[in-house]
């Protein structure tokens, strides 16, 4: 149940409906060698900002990487990026079997992620809070992106873990929720996340960069950084727009 090799054998029936090509495609998960270390990759990622990784994706013609605008960071100051471990709920009455999973999925937890947890659309439950927080930081987990609730907030500050969000509420997971997927592609909004790929988020949101250009996104939004220090450099000397235009300076 919890991983994609599990799912393989319980698709028989793709055959018959001729489907190995939109499988392969949709559940692909990247696995290509990043060449910098990953550590290295977060930090530097963790100097810039979304508009200008997010400009960037628009350059490669990605427009639609940013998860919903709804999901904002519980603090303004909180900036995260890492690789992506992908967990998927739903609304579900049953609990028998819930912890068991849960502890699983915990154990799998690596170094330099960021947990992203698709809800389903959930409205009621949380699914993150103090002792996942705590759990996940022992694990070197970056942070988590819940598309959905979380609670215990006071505990997660305290922790000085990012996280971004959707609501909060006092309500938890057990008797309504289950999870029943991880490290699978999942979709929030309009945006698929695939295990790997690298997640950043800060205060105006959280954008997903396929792992495949995430390295070739970083220099270039380093240099989008890099150029704007000049047209500020520009507006605050009086230089007039067309003189800043004609610099190669934008707005």
């Amino acid at each position: 149940m919890p991983s994609l090799a599990n799912m393989k054998g319980k698709a028989k029936e793709a055959g018959l409906m001729k489907l190995d090509k939109l499988i392969a495609n949709r559940q692909r998960i990247p696995d290509c060698e990043i060449p910098i270390p990953i550590k290295e990759l977060c930090e530097r990622y963790e100097k810039l900002y979304t508009g200008a990784i997010n400009d960037v994706m628009r350059e490669l013609c990605l427009l639609n990487q940013n998860l919903p605008s709804d999901i904002m960071p519980l603090r303004d100051e909180m900036v995260v990026c890492g690789e992506a471990f992908c967990v998927k709920s739903a609304p579900n009455v049953m609990i028998e079997g819930e912890m068991t999973f849960r502890a699983q999925m915990l154990d799998e937890f690596k170094p330099n992620g960021v947990v992203v947890w698709d809800t389903s659309e959930d409205t009621e439950a949380s699914l993150w809070g103090g002792v996942m927080t705590a759990t996940a930081m022992t694990k070197g987990i970056r942070g988590a992106v819940i598309a959905g609730g979380i609670r215990d907030t006071k505990q997660i500050l305290e922790q000085k873990f990012p996280v971004f969000y959707k609501y909060r509420t006092s309500n938890g997971s057990l008797g309504r929720c289950m999870i029943t997927h991880y490290q699978v592609p999942v979709r929030i909004g309009k945006v698929t996340v695939r295990p790997g790929d690298i997640i950043f988020g800060d205060i105006d949101g959280v954008l997903c960069i396929p792992r495949e250009i995430a390295y070739d996104v970083l220099l270039r939004a380093e240099g989008i950084e890099r150029n704007e220090v000049d047209i500020f450099s520009w507006v605050r000397q009086g230089d007039t727009i067309s003189e800043i235009i004609d610099k190669g300076g934008y707005f």
